[in-house]
Order: structure tokens, then sequence, then C-alpha cells
């Protein structure tokens, strides 16, 4: 009799778990029939093992666990598909990665909460104003390109009067005039492993001047306009040239082959600069553009889209790894070599159309009605606002600055204007903290770009 009794319960409990299994399944499925079914069933078999003694306690135990780690498993499936679905961490995840990482557990990547550090901007360091120390005339156009040779003795000038010129840097005096172009000379270069001077201009032309005889050694044919700039890599022997045709080409200084045609801008490219290491070869264009190039595989490495119109200047600090780019919106500092962004500088109310930068952190910029601001490189405070001053006879709208460069000391600064005269400037000696404090007072956007 016992054992007839044991057996039916056995039967029923299976009966029960299979009732029970049935309705949780259809409590996350969602079937309302089949829910409603299974749980009378489950129901009715409960008050019959009510009356069944405790004979069934033990195998009730048991299905009681199965059922449990059926649950648990639902509602692990249950979870994954919603995560999947959402591909969004849950407020419990959140703080569960939020625990681990306070108590030093390992978080895989896109659970770590990263607190933002409250950033101070930067204080700028004290820089002597700057001050007209010469004024040389010789040209009858336009001044639009500078370079001083390495042995800082002697500069050259480009003019649109066709000529480059060659100036003693202490004196100011005429050493020598070259002809040669038809057009404008755009872009200057002076290297300091051959004794070359290269130049370009708006005849398509790009030549390589022998310094010991003065006479064109090199020509190199390929742009189909006019070339509007140029730069020499420090360590190699190549020559990288831009112009109207909206590519930048690479060339072997020697044996005059085009290397690379550096192709992606879509409109003229206005400024090349090079430097040794990646990016070895930095292009602005009048697209608004400014690219970072591969030299070995001759492709766009990064495309900075920041500014908003034609980039005409590009400058490379001496020695801090990176670079500033001139707009008439807003000149940009980035951090080299991925092309970070660090930080605008405001100020400049017209087109920019030159940029430089000293080993001390002095930024100078020139705009195309003459104004000039110095700033500070690190903290983009401009301690100096000035205009500079055309020579008697010529009109106000020529005080524009087209070029500029800084010796290679750093203490004496050149500036070729639409005045048809260059302008050497130098600090003031006279100048201390007290006679000219800095007054920094970093706005609110600073502040929280910060």
């Amino acid at each position: 009799m016992a054992s007839t009794q044991h057996r039916e319960g056995s039967v029923e409990l299976r009966t029960l778990a299979r009732a029970t299994v049935d309705s949780t399944r259809a409590l996350f499925n969602g079937s309302s029939v089949v829910q409603n079914d299974a749980l009378t069933e489950s129901q009715k078999v409960r008050k019959q093992i009510a009356y069944g003694g405790a004979s069934t306690s033990i195998i009730q135990t048991n299905v009681e666990e199965q059922v449990q780690q059926v649950l648990d498993s639902m509602r692990g499936k249950e979870q994954k598909a919603r995560a999947k679905k959402h591909k969004t961490p849950t407020r419990e995840l959140v703080q569960a990665a939020a625990q681990r990482s306070g108590a030093g557990e390992y978080v895989p990547a896109g659970q770590q909460i990263v607190r933002k550090r409250n950033y101070e901007p930067v204080k700028p360091v004290w820089h002597a104003p700057w001050k007209l120390m010469r004024v040389i005339s010789g040209h009858i156009g336009w001044v639009r390109a500078l370079a001083v040779e390495p042995g800082n003795q002697w500069f050259a000038s480009g003019s649109v009067d066709r000529t480059i010129k060659i100036w003693d840097l202490a004196s100011g005096t005429l050493k020598l005039t070259l002809t040669g172009h038809i057009s404008p000379v755009r872009g200057l270069a002076v290297s300091g492993r051959h004794p070359y001077l290269f130049s370009c201009g708006e005849d398509k032309q790009v030549k390589c001047w022998d310094l010991e005889t003065n006479k064109v050694v090199r020509q190199y044919h390929g742009h189909l306009s006019g070339v509007y700039t140029l730069a020499l890599h420090p360590t190699l022997d190549v020559l990288v040239t831009g112009g109207r045709d909206s590519v930048a080409r690479v060339w072997d200084m020697r044996t005059k082959q085009q290397i690379h045609v550096l192709a992606g801008h879509r409109g003229t490219v206005a400024t090349v600069a090079c430097q040794d290491a990646d990016p070895q070869v930095i292009t602005g264009s009048m697209d608004s553009t400014v690219r970072l190039w591969d030299l070995a595989a001759g492709k766009s490495m990064t495309t900075l889209t920041h500014h908003k119109k034609a980039v005409r200047s590009i400058a490379l600090h001496p020695s801090e790894f990176g670079f500033a780019s001139a707009s008439s919106d807003s000149i940009r500092q980035w951090r080299c070599p991925r092309g970070d962004f660090v930080q605008s500088f405001d100020g400049h109310s017209s087109i920019v159309n030159t940029l430089s930068v000293n080993s001390d952190g002095v930024m100078f910029s020139g705009g195309d009605d003459g104004s000039m601001r110095f700033w500070d490189w690190r903290s983009a405070y401009c301690f100096q606002q000035t205009e500079t001053v055309v020579q008697p006879g010529s009109l106000d709208s020529e005080a524009g600055i087209f070029c500029s460069t800084f010796d290679r000391t750093g203490f004496r600064l050149i500036t070729g204007e639409a005045d048809k005269t260059i302008k050497i400037w130098k600090e003031d000696d006279e100048a201390t903290e007290e006679t000219h404090p800095v007054d920094f007072r970093p706005s609110l956007s600073r502040r929280l770009r910060y």
C-alpha cells in the first residue's frame, strides 16, 4: 500500500515539475493560453501532494532545485538577448564597473569610468615686446618670399618684380640680385646640406641656383600651373613643392625626378612644411584643410578639417613636435604625429598670410591688413598687438604682410610686406616685467575647453 502511494506521489511530482517548467517557459514566451493551462494544472497537483505526507519531501526538493536551475538559465538568456539588442551598458553594469574599478579590479574596455580632471589654463611666460629695427628698400614689387641661410649671415627675398635679392643680415645691404623667373617669385628655400638656393614662381618653374656660380643648375618641370610654395626636407635630398594644380610634388633634388604626387586637396596648395619625423610632409590648402602625409608611401595619413577658410600658412615649432596653421577664421595649434588639436589663437580679424615660431616660444602672425600679433606658444596668450608702418609715399592699403621668418638665433624677425619693403624687428632690450606686465584673462570658452 505504501509503495503504491509512493509510486503515485512520484508520478504526481513529475507532473508538477513538467507543469511548472511549462508555466515558466510560458511566462517568458508571453503565451497567455499555455500560461493559464500550465498554472491550473500545477495548482491541482500541488493540492494533491499537500495530502501525500512527508514521504515525498526529498523528491519535491530535488524537483524544486531543477525548476530553479531552469529559471536561472532562462533569466540569463533573457539578459543576454536584451544587452545584445540595445548594445548599451545598463545601469547595473555601469555601477558594477564603478565598484570594480574602485576596488582595483580589471575592467574591460567600454565599461571603464573616467573622471574628468579639473584642468587649469596654462599661465603664459613673459616675453619682451618687439620693435622695428630696420627698413630695407630695394624691390619694386610686393615681397612674397623670405629665406635665411643656415650660417645666419645673409637672407634672400623674392618679389613680384620677378627678382631674387640677397641681403646682408647684419647691415641690411644688398649683396646680389638673381634674375631668371618670368613671373612673381612665391617661394624660397636655402639648403643646409648643399650650396643651393631653391625658388619657385607663378611661371610654373622650380629652379635650383648654385650659390658658388650664381647660376641655375637644375629645373624641375611637372607643375601644371603656378607654384606657390616649396620646402626642403631637413635630412633627405628631397624637395616638396605645391601650387595651383592642387597637388604637392616630391622631387629628387639631384636627379630632378618626380618621386611622388601627393594628391587629395581640392584647392590650391598654399603652404608646405617638412620635418624629419612622421608626418614628414604637411600641406595647407585653399580648400580649408590640412593634410599630414606619409612620405614613404606617398599617401595621406590624416586630414584636419577644423578650419573653415583657406589655410595660407603653416609653421613648425623648432624644438617641440607640433605645428600651427593659419586661416582667416583662426590660428590653430596641433600636436604631431597624429595631428591632435591643442588650442586656438583668437584675435585676428583679417586674412592671416604668414606664421613664424622661434625656439623661445614666440609665435608671430601677420595679417593682410598689416596687423601683427605676437603670441606665447604654450598658453596662446597674445602679449603684443601692433600694426606695421608703411614707408612714406605708400598708400594705406599697402600695409599688408605677406611673409615672415625668424633668423637662426630667433632674436630677429624679418617680414616682407606690400609696401615693397623688408622690415627687421627685434625685442625691446629695455622692457621688463614691471613696464610690460602680463595681463592674462582666459575667456569662458577657453576655461571650458580646458
